[in-house]
């Protein structure tokens, strides 16, 4: 079962996104905030050690991100947005959602990572509108940096979550890209098979979560990306609640951010009492009548458009914490409220970047260690759905054709 490492899209890739821009270094852009995502999330992973303060690991990763973002597009001359697209975000054993907690709120400001639990990370930056965003889950190793072997749970849900996400991969790949079958014979008629519809998609998936007696998260969201926007029209919803509902299917030249989060225990979520401190703007309109309310908005439109920020990120906490009130309350900023597992059970979750191009898809995002290598030998269970075998043995992009010599 071949795992595709994330890369770089390649440079003769470029100008093939002509439904994202019709620029031709698009691709470069989305390759080059990979690499700074990727850089970030190695630096968080190696300080997210046991005792470490939860808010001060957020505070490095967005420092980290927004240095980086000034090394990169500093032509004069041609003025390129950059900055954070997701910011830092650390969600301990069944914290489902990303937490990022303020420093002014003293219980939260107090949390610290304990040895031996899982812990996602996930974080992002943007070049030019064009986000990458990855997310990974560690085992949180000791003060010393050395990791403890996972219970028999942990390797379970880690084990899922990483062919859940191999398999989603492949089954995102449009219908007019063929990744794996040799060419149709001269004339002969090679019947295209239908997009996965999002239906068939959490089937599968939910077959490879009873191979390792865990859940699906439920409504776990990947959605398509567009220039500036993380949560385009398009969507595929996993494990959907009442009422929610998956919208259209992937194609080529698009981007996409593809997330799956399995439960050791039952999927269900609940609202934690923990304050949501992640919002992103909306499109709504509103007049608003408090001065501290329109000082943040206008802030939250300088520094972050549409992207997804933290209240930490903005200059004076404790007022924004009075300011985005009525802001929400009017619907012009939305509020990610911080959801744990029902049941207490631990979570692990994965994000990735993909392109979509006519030789398959690109994963420029994705975990910096396999969570094949995280789980390690503990689970004596394997996958034995011949269907999913052979649709997670289907490679990801079209073998380039060797040069032929001269």
């Amino acid at each position: 079962m071949a795992e595709e490492k994330p890369t770089a899209a390649t440079t003769n890739e470029i100008g093939k996104f002509r439904l994202l821009s019709d620029k031709p270094d698009t691709i470069a852009k989305y390759r080059d905030a990979a690499t700074i995502s990727q850089k970030v999330l190695a630096e968080i992973e190696k300080a997210a050690v046991d005792g470490a303060s939860i808010v001060n690991l957020c505070n490095q990763g967005d420092k980290l991100l927004e240095e980086e973002c000034q090394k990169v597009y500093n032509n004069k001359a041609k003025k390129v947005t950059k900055g954070i697209a997701f910011p830092t975000t650390i969600s301990p054993a069944d914290i489902v959602t990303p937490y990022s907690p303020l420093a002014s709120d003293a219980e939260e400001a107090a949390k610290t990572l304990k040895a031996g639990q899982l812990a996602k990370i996930q974080l992002g930056v943007h070049i030019d509108g064009f986000p990458a965003i990855v997310g990974s889950t560690i085992i949180v190793p000791g003060a010393s940096g050395e990791a403890p072997a996972p219970t028999d749970a942990q390797a379970n849900v880690l084990l899922a979550t990483h062919y859940c996400t191999e398999l989603f991969l492949r089954l995102l790949l449009p219908p007019s890209v063929n990744t794996a079958g040799a060419a149709a014979a001269e004339g002969e008629k090679k019947e295209e098979r239908k997009p996965y519809s999002a239906i068939q998609i959490n089937s599968f998936l939910k077959k490879v979560c009873e191979t390792y007696s865990v859940n699906l998260v439920e409504s776990t969201t990947t959605y398509q990306f567009e220039r500036n926007e993380i949560e385009a029209k398009k969507r595929i919803v996993l494990n959907a609640a009442e009422g929610v509902k998956s919208e259209g299917t992937a194609d080529v030249q698009e981007a996409w951010g593809v997330e799956i989060a399995v439960s050791a225990g039952s999927g269900k979520t609940k609202t934690l009492d923990l304050r949501p401190t992640l919002l992103r703007k909306t499109g709504t309109t509103f007049m608003l009548k408090r001065t501290t309310s329109k000082q943040t908005l206008t802030e939250v439109k300088e520094k972050f458009g549409a992207f997804p920020f933290s209240l930490r990120q903005l200059s004076d906490e404790r007022t924004a914490k009075m300011g985005v009130l009525e802001c929400v309350r009017g619907n012009l900023l939305r509020q990610y409220d911080v959801l744990g597992e029902k049941d207490g059970s631990e979570v692990a979750r994965v994000f990735s970047t993909i392109l979509i191009t006519k030789n398959g898809v690109q994963k420029i995002t994705g975990p910096t260690k396999s969570l094949l290598e995280t789980a390690g030998t503990v689970s004596d269970r394997k996958i034995t759905d011949e269907e999913i075998i052979k649709i997670l043995e289907i490679p990801l992009n079209k073998n380039k054709p060797k040069a032929k010599k001269k």
